[in-house]
């Protein structure tokens, strides 16, 4: 395995984005804006900007949403799958990636955490 670089600083023990090797492993990414304040409007809202949140941990590594291979996804509630999915779509509208959804405790009051990871060679 090639050497890890770290991108971005956090307030947690934790990098937003590691790459090891043509791989980017994206830290699970919350709904809050750039203050740390949990965003309102329900679990598509929030779906929304935790998807933008990916959307800028893939970029400090030089990546973007196209480059996602793999997402992994936590949503507090199962009943709030549809809504998760509406909002989820239109950020992966060509060739979308494998996934994995479950309904999970969350650590913090969210409806949703993702992560992903991202394959572009160097």
């Amino acid at each position: 395995m090639t050497k890890k670089q770290c991108f971005g600083a956090s307030h947690v023990p934790l990098s937003p984005a590691v790459r090891a090797g043509d791989f980017v492993y994206v830290s699970g990414q919350v709904p809050v804006d750039s203050d740390g304040k949990i965003i309102d409007g329900g679990v598509g809202a929030q779906t929304a900007k935790a998807l933008e949140n990916v959307a800028a941990a893939l970029a400090l590594a030089g990546c973007e949403l196209s480059d996602v291979v793999k997402t992994t996804v936590w949503l507090k509630r199962a009943e709030d799958f549809a809504d998760f999915n509406a909002a989820y779509a239109p950020f992966f509208p060509k060739d979308p990636p494998a996934r994995s959804t479950a309904e999970s405790r969350l650590m913090i009051d969210i409806l949703v955490e993702i992560e992903a990871i991202a394959y572009k060679p160097v």
